[in-house]
């Protein structure tokens, strides 16, 4: 986590954090790995976690306790923000619902942060999540791509941070697991059942047949390596002009300057 930290200047003396928690292994490794090394830097950094409800559980079924004592034993303050956006995100038919989740995920977040003076949004998103995601770019929209480890929002005047973004998932689980952080199950009513899911087992199936897929699509996310694509599309009105320039007499190019 530190390489990430210090070569995307992740954290800045005086920034006021607040992490993401969604509950889940990642969100709350995220937040005991901040607060720990928060705890030991030369200067201060301001934590806070945030829990975003859209929804999928009644109020009554919806339990935050367990979150709420994991922020408090890891020093940080804890709000929860519920919006019930469950039937918007599952019946879009517009966008796909992982898509849509996200979506209100981020925009409850990003301006809960900008209201309460955060300059800084932490979110666990790791290697695996990110390579996932360049891949469900290209098969999904054809767009080359994925999530960077600090994004700077102008609408907000917020900065998201990833701090896992060198971090394999394999070796969350791990920490997790020798932690023994028990971690209770997602209440997503798709969980197990998305374009990430398909994604992730793809890649899996690629690695049994060579080892060194992963870190060659980790090596295809980055800027500067040689490419060799097709030129952007052309637009009706410019490829129009390019066939009627087409068909047009003219003289072959040995032919030209000639007498």
């Amino acid at each position: 986590m530190r390489k990430a930290i210090v070569e995307f200047d992740l954290l800045e003396p005086g920034d006021r954090v607040l992490v993401g928690l969604s509950g889940g292994k990642d969100s709350t490794l995220l937040m005991y790995a901040l607060a720990h090394l928060v705890r030991h830097l030369p200067w201060p950094v301001e934590l806070a976690a945030m829990h975003i409800d859209l929804g999928f559980k009644s109020p009554e079924e919806s339990d935050y306790s367990l979150l709420a004592a994991r922020a408090a034993a890891a020093g940080l303050s804890f709000q929860v923000e519920r919006l019930d956006m469950s039937q918007d995100i599952l019946h879009n038919e517009e966008q796909n619902s992982c898509s849509r989740c996200a979506y209100w995920r981020r925009a409850l977040i990003h301006n809960n942060a900008k209201t309460r003076g955060f300059n800084k949004v932490a979110f666990a998103h790791h290697l695996d999540d990110a390579v996932e995601t360049y891949l469900m770019g290209l098969l999904y929209s054809g767009q080359l791509g994925t999530f960077m480890p600090k994004t700077f929002l102008d609408r907000t005047e917020v900065t998201v941070i990833r701090p896992f973004a060198y971090i394999r998932a394999r070796d969350i689980i791990g920490a997790v697991n020798k932690l023994d952080i028990q971690i209770p199950p997602s209440p997503c009513p798709l969980d197990g059942y998305t374009q990430r899911t398909r994604v992730k087992e793809l890649i899996r199936m690629l690695c049994q047949e060579n080892p060194l897929v992963f870190d060659h699509l980790v090596s295809g996310m980055r800027e500067g390596k040689r490419q060799h694509l097709w030129p952007a599309v052309v637009d009706r009105k410019e490829l129009r002009q390019k066939n009627l320039a087409f068909w047009r007499p003219r003289q072959s190019a040995e032919g030209e300057g000639k007498e």
